[in-house]
């Protein structure tokens, strides 16, 4: 699960994450950080649409590589 200090980071810098929700890269979700509470977190993706997700995905700068799926 990502901590608070690192979405509060996110959030702060406006950095563009992805969410890494399963094997395929087409699931991804990129965007930027919102808020979160103790199990989910609000990304605005690109579109301008706001998605609430679970913290216990992957979550990481756009800039970085994408993990393998057998990685995950």
């Amino acid at each position: 699960m990502i901590s608070d200090e690192q979405l509060n980071e996110y959030r702060i810098s406006g950095e563009r994450i992805r969410v890494v929700r399963d094997g395929l890269e087409s699931n991804d979700i990129k965007g930027i950080v919102l808020a979160w509470d103790e199990t989910q977190v609000m990304v605005r993706r690109p579109n301008k649409r706001v998605v609430k997700l679970d913290r216990n995905y992957l979550f990481q700068p756009f800039s970085e590589p994408r993990p393998q799926p057998e990685d995950l």
